[in-house]
């Protein structure tokens, strides 16, 4: 597999991270059938693609960046659908994780 082809799953990892986060308030405790499986569906995806992902990019390099992206999208999703409140402090300390992932991913190279 090619570094490209490993920063594609490690990204849709992410996505099934971002999923996984956001679906977890759906299952009421996993009291709800289908939201529950979705929920177990995206994290055994994610889980899965980060895993096939590490075996080409380093594992350090990849969590750091699966975890990143899926903290980023999971605030970025509870804004947006949950309307979880939004400072300008929130917004300094998600651009930090941002330029963890983006200096991660210069330096990992």
């Amino acid at each position: 597999m090619s570094t490209t082809v490993a920063w594609i799953l490690l990204f849709t990892a992410s996505c099934f991270e971002v999923a996984w986060a956001g679906t977890m308030k759906l299952t009421e405790g996993f009291t709800r059938l289908w939201p529950s499986v979705l929920n177990l569906a995206c994290m055994a995806g994610s889980v899965y693609l980060i895993e096939t992902a590490a075996k080409v990019l380093p594992v350090g390099t990849a969590y750091a960046v699966w975890t990143g992206i899926g903290a980023v999208g999971a605030v970025v999703l509870g804004i947006l659908v949950y309307h979880e409140p939004v400072s300008v402090l929130r917004l300094v300390f998600l651009f930090f994780i941002i330029a963890g992932i983006i200096g991660l991913n210069l330096t990992g190279q």
